[in-house]
């Protein structure tokens, strides 16, 4: 049976947002779930407003997808909600936006018309999600956000410490270098996205510098290679 990734995602501090900015998430979720089907023929589902589950059917998109996620979620602009203020859980959700898992291995079951999604794969995605969660928790500690399992120890080291820099990376960034990031890993110029953001294509480039995108895409082509070849 063919390996693939399931990434298993859960919003950081959501029930800490306002329900218009609940809302909001929601719908903006729902329209990067269309653009990741789109561009990676992704399966992803929404379960209760902040938990989201998406099978990469090529092994190798897994990190593109997963940090477009990450990206995504960082950029949304939410409210200026005055029970926002001196808030920290609400400071966690814009440093670190959502808590992913990429589970490596079989699925069993997969049927997207029954949303059926059974197997090995999801398993450990969901396993490492639930043993990392910080939810009712009153004191919240994250130390990373990005996670990997599969049978393999080796592999699952490699990841290890590739995921911790990309964490710290991307934890560090600002709202506009995740949007950056976000178009590069789509695959658009410098150009196209000043075009869409509204902004100079200097700007653009000094953002693109300031988050590392020259390493990000380094790491982001070393995965793709490593799992095309497993």
């Amino acid at each position: 049976m063919i390996k693939t990734i399931v990434i298993s995602g859960d919003i950081i501090s959501s029930t800490s947002l306002t329900v218009d900015d609940r809302k909001l998430l929601e719908q903006q979720l729902k329209t990067l779930i269309d653009q990741l089907e789109t561009k990676y023929k992704t399966y992803s589902r929404i379960i209760k407003g902040d938990y989201l589950e998406c099978v990469v059917s090529k092994p190798q998109d897994a990190l593109k997808v997963a940090l477009l996620i990450k990206c995504f979620v960082k950029a949304i602009s939410i409210s200026n909600d005055a029970s926002y203020k001196n808030n920290h859980r609400i400071k966690f959700f814009k440093s670190h936006g959502i808590r992913l898992a990429l589970g490596y291995g079989e699925l069993e079951r997969f049927d997207k018309t029954d949303g059926v999604i059974d197997g090995d794969a999801i398993y450990r995605s969901g396993r490492m999600i639930s043993e990392n969660s910080t939810h009712g928790k009153q004191r919240i500690v994250i130390k990373n956000t990005l996670f990997f399992s599969s049978d393999n120890t080796i592999l699952n080291e490699q990841m290890d410490a590739l995921l911790s820099l990309l964490d710290t990376i991307i934890g560090n960034a600002t709202a506009r270098q995740c949007e950056v990031v976000y178009h590069k890993i789509l695959g658009l110029s410098e150009d196209e996205i000043s075009t869409r953001l509204d902004i100079g294509q200097p700007t653009v480039n000094q953002h693109s510098t300031s988050i590392g995108w020259n390493s990000i895409e380094t790491t982001l082509n070393y995965f793709s290679t490593l799992f095309s070849n497993l």
